[in-house]
């Protein structure tokens, strides 16, 4: 006769006796396929929030309006803010994004091209993309400001033909709370950096980590 075998009252009905269905017990084949797999997804994702994006920046290279839209950007800027015409009067150069695309749901990215005045004069032309992971969903525009304030830092620019923002020269971004503060004896800083829209100085926007590149126009 059999020996009847005790099940705890608590085991799944699905649980095959004998087997630990501990998640440690996964193999590190299972586990690295999972990994595959979130990975795959996350690039599927990020795909999905850029290309409404790449599709802008197609669509502004070929437009020849570029040093117009950094004008008009420019103009409004300055009439608006005291403190972007104080940076304008002590830099040595102002490298200009009139029109920032950024999309996204959950993964996400943002999108321009700008131009790089000196003397008021365009001297080159650049791109600026970022990508960002979190909660966010939608269409924002927005476009910055980047005020060179020493010859070093557009060196560093000229040299690199572009580069990280946060890595290299220092930067700091002009807020309205520091525009109250700021003055010519304060501008301490390489770079000072202006995030805006058409109401004026813009605020929780992030545009640290923005890779900027020198493109031919």
């Amino acid at each position: 006769m059999r020996t009847p075998v005790s099940v705890p009252l608590n085991t799944p009905l699905n649980t095959k006796l004998g087997t630990n269905h501990d998640a440690r017990s996964r193999t590190p084949k299972k586990r690295a396929r999972t990994r595959r797999q979130k990975i795959a997804m996350a690039l599927i994702l990020s795909a999905l929030a850029l290309a409404p994006l790449a599709a802008s920046r197609v669509a502004r290279a070929s437009d020849a309006s570029l040093d117009r839209d950094v004008a008009e950007a420019l103009e409004q800027l300055y009439a608006g803010n005291a403190s972007a015409r104080m940076l304008r009067d002590n830099a040595k150069a102002v490298l200009v994004f009139p029109h920032i695309l950024k999309a996204g749901f959950m993964f996400g990215g943002q999108i321009g091209d700008g131009a790089l005045l000196r003397g008021g004069k365009t001297v080159g032309y650049y791109n600026s993309v970022a990508a960002s992971y979190g909660f966010q969903a939608g269409v924002q525009k927005f476009g910055y400001a980047l005020f060179f304030m020493t010859d070093s830092a557009v060196a560093y620019l000229d040299k690199s033909a572009g580069f990280e923002l946060g890595v290299g020269p220092s930067i700091v971004l002009v807020d309205e709370g520091f525009a109250k503060t700021m003055t010519t004896s304060t501008l301490t800083q390489e770079i000072y950096a202006i995030v805006f829209d058409q109401k004026g100085l813009m605020g929780g926007v992030g545009i640290q980590g923005s890779k900027i590149t020198r493109i031919s126009k």
